[in-house]
This record gives C-alpha cells, structure tokens and sequence, in this order.
C-alpha cells in the first residue's frame, strides 16, 4: 500500500456526519489524489531565530476551529514496513526522526502510521503524539537518535554569524568548524536554497534566483501588502 492509498482510505472529504454512507463505504475504489491537501502556515522559533514556516499537512482530527487563535488539531498520515528484525526497527525508528521533525515544526499533534506488510498488505496501525517521539526513541528504541541534539544543532546552524561575507552565494556549513551560518550569509535579496545531500557531510546554502520569492507568495497577497493604507514600502 502506497501513501496516498493509505490517506485514500483514511480520509473523508468533510466531517463523518456531513459524509454520505455511499462515499465511506466506496472508498476503496476511489482514484488516488495526490493534489488534495491542506497547508499549515506557522511562526516559530529555534534559538534565537525568529521562523514562518509553511507546509503540505494530510488532515485534520475532527474539523478547524471557529476561532482563528484556538489550535487545529491536524493529524499526518505515514506509512512504514512492519519491523520484522533488529535491523527493520533501527530503520524505522530513522524514519520515526524524519516525521517528528515534519510535524513538530509545522504544529502537528498526532501522526498515525499504517504498518504494511512486504506485499504491501496493510496490516496495523499505531498512533503516535508529535511530543512524545523523541521520549519513546530515547527510552523504549535503540537511541539512534536525540530530539535535543537535532534542535541545538538547527538553532546553532541558524544563528551562527561568524566569519560573515556580504557577497556569498554559496557555502558549506559544518558544526565541527563553526564557519558562517545562514544569518551571516543570506544578507541580500532573492531564493536561496538549503540542501544537504544524501551521507553528506555539509549544508549547503546557495541562491537559485536573483531576486522574487520563489512564487511562495501570491500575487493577491503581495498586492494587498504593498497597499498604502498598509504602511508598507513598495
């Protein structure tokens, strides 16, 4: 069973009462749609960096809120082989890093994974809190990793400002030599990019367009944030 299967069968369109009965139980033979999704937009931070960030999340728990303050109770939908060895769960529990970090920067509570079998089989399913996950990989996993560890290792890659250079377009960035983080680094205008490839050593930061944003943002939002009445400089 693929991911976007698993949230195929997973999900309705709208609350279970507003849901027809013919639709909840058709699902199975519902095409896979890969476009649907909804986006969380948060402010954040790490250290001493202050962080908008927005990304794809695969649904809510019950239904948004009517106040815009109060929490949406997202959930995010994983799939994974059921561990069958020693090895299957250090793989795993790898995995596990990779959606905490997606649901704890985006503000996502809940994440529920569909274990499959080898023929893709769904076989269980378990339920996890977002702020739980470093606890249980430190007390009842194999440890291979430290939620602690990786949010000092960000708010120091963030805010690391020595050796600053105006001009830089790209550099790399290792923790064992403390050289020019991203404060120090993207000091002009345009779209950087962060990338950090696969069993390497460093991150790399480096501009991919001169100047815009990236078409992050819609001409809709830009042109009611440049009005005058706004206060804001064109």
């Amino acid at each position: 069973m693929t991911g976007y299967k698993f949230e195929t069968l997973s999900l309705i369109p709208a609350t279970w009462a507003e849901t027809s009965r013919d639709y909840i139980e058709n699902r199975e033979d519902l095409v896979v749609n890969n476009h649907a999704q909804y986006c969380s937009v948060v402010r954040t931070g790490i250290g001493k960096s202050k962080l908008i960030l927005g990304g794809e999340v695969d649904a809510l728990w019950d239904a948004k809120p009517s106040r815009v303050d109060d929490p949406i109770n997202w959930v995010e939908l994983k799939t994974a082989a059921t561990p069958l060895s020693d090895r299957d769960v250090l793989k795993y529990e790898r995995k596990l890093l990779k959606f905490w970090i997606q649901s704890f920067l985006l503000g996502v509570p809940k994440i529920i994974v569909g274990f499959r079998s080898k023929d893709g089989i769904l076989q269980s399913l378990e339920e996890l809190e977002t702020n739980q996950i470093p606890k249980l990989v430190k007390h009842k996993g194999k440890g291979s990793w430290d939620g602690n560890l990786c949010i000092n290792f960000t708010a120091n890659f963030l805010d690391c400002q020595s050796s600053p250079s105006v001009s830089a377009s790209r550099f790399s960035w290792d923790a064992d030599k403390t050289i020019q983080g991203l404060k120090s680094t993207i000091v002009e205008d345009g779209v950087w990019r962060i990338r950090k490839k696969e069993k390497a050593t460093v991150i790399e930061v480096f501009k991919i367009e001169k100047s815009g944003h990236g078409d992050i943002l819609c001409q809709d939002f830009l042109t009611w944030r440049l009005r005058p009445e706004q206060g804001h400089d064109p």
